[in-house]
């Protein structure tokens, strides 16, 4: 399905990032898997997909730093001579009741989660437009759609990347580019396992499936929008009917 194309994947060592990097490699795609303070992770990640017969670079970076983006995505053109797509997968919480938080807290969460994605597309929309193609997949949540107590500095995040997706959709579309959005709803990853077991309990009670999501079933969707020319501007919630 994604047979000769490079997937450039934030955030890829562990989670839901790893399951998208492996996803798209089983269906054919080379990874440019960016990591930060995973380096374990994310060289057993690339062990896995050169074992299935694709290549994979690994790349340590702070995507919420305009410059470090930049050096790793012209890194990442000169291993693999182009990108064909784009996941925006990195990012962070710090969680806490907004009486309380802190600046630091608040500007380190959109830091990485909104603006890391901006340094990313930015950087890469040359190269898509020189190409007259190209795909953005960007990580939201539904907690960006619905808010969610404790966690202002999240969901304004993820609002914003909504956001920011359909209006790089709008602008970029006329030159060949999708750009739509995965909003997961409770997906069991290391980031949700810290919660205690009666809000995961909790979480699970108002999900009219009853179950929490897996990385997989975010990383199917990923796959199905890489190769997916004719949807863009799209917010695909993966989150078990949560918000309905």
């Amino acid at each position: 399905m994604l047979k000769g194309k490079t997937a450039l994947i934030t955030g890829g060592s562990t989670g839901i990032g790893r399951a998208i990097a492996l996803e798209m490699a089983k269906n054919g795609a080379d990874i440019a898997l960016n990591y930060l303070g995973h380096a374990e992770q994310a060289g057993a990640v690339r062990a896995e997909i050169t074992a299935l017969g694709q290549k994979c670079e690994i790349y340590p970076c702070d995507v919420s730093s305009f410059d470090e983006s930049k050096k790793m995505i012209d890194a990442v053109i000169k291993d693999f001579s182009r990108v064909d797509i784009l996941v925006n997968n990195a990012g962070i919480t710090k969680d806490g009741l907004i009486m309380t938080m802190t600046e630091k807290d608040f500007d380190a969460v959109v830091s990485v989660n909104l603006k890391g994605c901006f340094n990313m597309i930015k950087h890469l929309s040359t190269h898509f437009v020189r190409n007259r193609a190209g795909c953005i997949i960007n990580m939201a949540s539904v907690v960006g759609m619905m808010g969610n107590a404790a966690q202002a500095n999240y969901a304004a995040s993820k609002a914003g990347l909504i956001g920011l997706t359909k209006s790089v959709a709008k602008e970029l579309g006329g030159r060949g580019i999708t750009c739509n959005a995965i909003a997961p709803g409770y997906i069991a990853t290391d980031m949700t396992a810290v919660l205690p077991d009666a809000v995961r309990e909790k979480f699970v009670e108002i999900i009219p499936l009853k179950r929490a999501g897996t990385p997989q079933d975010v990383a199917q969707t990923a796959v199905f929008l890489a190769a997916a020319g004719y949807i863009t501007g799209e917010i695909i919630k993966v989150d078990g009917g949560m918000y309905i």
